[in-house]
């Protein structure tokens, strides 16, 4: 007779603090974290008293708001990972993540502030953050859509950057543009030597609208519409290159001046 009423109340209860909860989140990015318990109280509709015996201290209230967030992402990250192609589920993700940023720098700022952060609960929901990361990055290096030199501590700091790219940007399809061009730079390269590997670089075919230069004196040569391409800017030079490759050349190629 007593187990429906008990229900009732522990319903009631989580109804609350589910209100407490999207009051607070929207409060601490309305209005960083000077906004007061009361305040949040008036937002969710609850009195002074209900906040408090869920949430005893302010800090333990942005807390849970973290945790709730991180742990948002983190389930949508497991959605993602049922449900799209690995790279399409990382990258994805990562846009969800830094779109989902937006707007809560101060409660970011803030923290970074607080030599006492970060607290256990959000400590705890980081690293499972870290996991859910880590499983999407490791699906989309096994199937070779992802380099294979990134690490999940790597992932999480472009996301960072990505995510003040976002926030520096006037205009959102600007910025969401960018953020794709910089997610972008996960992928595989597409060449066997790219530049971003310490390879030697070496210009692209039709690169810089197929520009030549003279292989002994180094001046640039015309462009031709037809015809062999040239190899040198003159007959001095044609003839130099010639005797030094019969090994009696005297005069060495002039260096850049």
């Amino acid at each position: 007779m007593t187990a429906a009423p008990r229900d009732a109340g522990r319903a009631d209860a989580r109804r609350n603090r589910g209100k407490v909860l999207a009051a607070a989140a929207r409060a601490f990015d309305e209005h960083d974290l000077e906004v007061s318990l009361s305040a949040i109280a008036r937002r969710a509709g609850v009195g002074a008293g209900t906040v408090y015996r869920h949430f005893p201290s302010k800090e333990i209230l942005l807390e849970a708001v973290l945790v709730q967030r991180i742990d948002a992402l983190v389930d949508s990250a497991r959605q993602r990972a049922a449900r799209a192609e690995p790279v399409a589920a990382l990258l994805g993700f990562l846009l969800e993540v830094v779109e989902t940023s937006h707007g809560r720098q101060p409660v970011c700022e803030a923290l970074t502030t607080r030599t006492h952060w970060p607290r256990p609960g959000l400590a705890a929901a980081a690293r499972r953050f870290h996991r859910a990361l880590g499983a999407l990055l490791g699906a989309a290096q096994r199937v070779g859509g992802v380099r294979a030199d990134l690490s999940t501590d790597d992932v999480a700091a472009l996301a960072v950057g990505c995510a003040a790219i976002r926030a520096a940007h006037p205009d959102r399809h600007g910025a969401t543009r960018m953020v794709r061009l910089a997610l972008d730079g996960l992928r595989s390269p597409r060449t066997p030597a790219s530049v971003t590997q310490g390879q030697t670089f070496r210009d692209v075919p039709g690169l810089l609208d197929a520009v030549s230069w003279c292989e002994w004196c180094g001046d640039r040569l015309p462009a031709r519409s037809t015809g062999r391409p040239a190899r040198y800017c003159g007959a001095t030079c044609r003839q130099r290159a010639h005797r030094r490759r019969l090994g009696t050349a005297t005069t060495p190629p002039p260096g850049p001046e």
